[in-house]
């Protein structure tokens, strides 16, 4: 099957003025027809080609989280069987920034030595182009079928952390001892970390488009900095 016969397919054609951007089209039609044909999804999920959007997200609310860390729980305990915080697809940092260099960089709103704010941060579920999607050299990162969130799927991940490095929140976790990337996909529609919070702090809500805001959060120390910018071409 050539060019020709993949746009024919997607009742797409070649301009006569085969113009870089009509290149990228066709190229981006070939590929997308390649890559769905190339593998079979794990069943309920479909191929890493993303392009719908989630049926939901979470949020969180610091000014009611209480600091009490059974969302971090909840989560490892029900995706990973074991009780812990560094696995949790929700990322907790307290702003306090005591000492010359302090252990968190939020914005300087907060204050100048912190005010000891709990930020919960959460995956924004990202609308095309998903970064750690499209970062993925496995094709891993994949759309749940019953909640549409992208999910990582573990017999495909080879563990070379690059959509660690392209999430511009750093909200992918990675399992050192099974050498596995994981990340929210909403518990299949039911998060759990949802149902543990005592204080309502954290909601599952109808999906909206949060790709525009900073991270709340001090990034890990090999975040590139042009990840932000390259995401804002298509998210104002």
């Amino acid at each position: 099957m050539d060019i020709n016969d993949i746009l024919e397919k997607l009742s797409l054609s070649l301009p006569h003025d085969f113009t870089r951007r009509g290149f990228l089209k066709a190229a981006s039609a070939a590929a997308t027809v390649a890559l769905m044909a190339e593998a079979k999804a794990k069943p309920g999920v479909r191929p890493y080609v993303i392009l719908e959007t989630a049926k939901g997200l979470i949020i969180a609310d610091p000014n009611l989280c209480v600091a009490c860390h059974r969302c971090e729980l909840a989560c490892t305990e029900f995706n990973d069987g074991k009780a812990d915080p560094l696995l949790a697809r929700i990322k907790m940092t307290r702003n306090v920034m005591f000492g010359p260099a302090g252990t968190n960089h939020l914005p300087s709103p907060f204050g100048v030595w912190g005010n000891g704010l709990v930020v919960q941060d959460t995956c924004r579920q990202c609308p095309h182009p998903v970064p750690c999607a499209n970062a993925c050299p496995q094709g891993a990162i994949r759309v749940d079928e019953k909640t549409g969130a992208r999910v990582v799927v573990k017999e495909l991940c080879i563990g070379c952390h690059l959509c660690e490095k392209a999430c511009p929140w750093d909200m992918m976790s990675f399992d050192v001892e099974e050498n596995k990337a994981s990340k929210c996909f909403l518990c299949h529609g039911d998060p759990k970390c949802v149902k543990a919070c005592p204080a309502l702090a954290i909601r599952y809500i109808p999906w909206m488009d949060r790709s525009h805001e900073e991270s709340r959060r001090a990034p890990h120390g090999y975040l590139p900095a042009e990840n932000s910018a390259e995401c804002s071409i298509c998210h104002r």
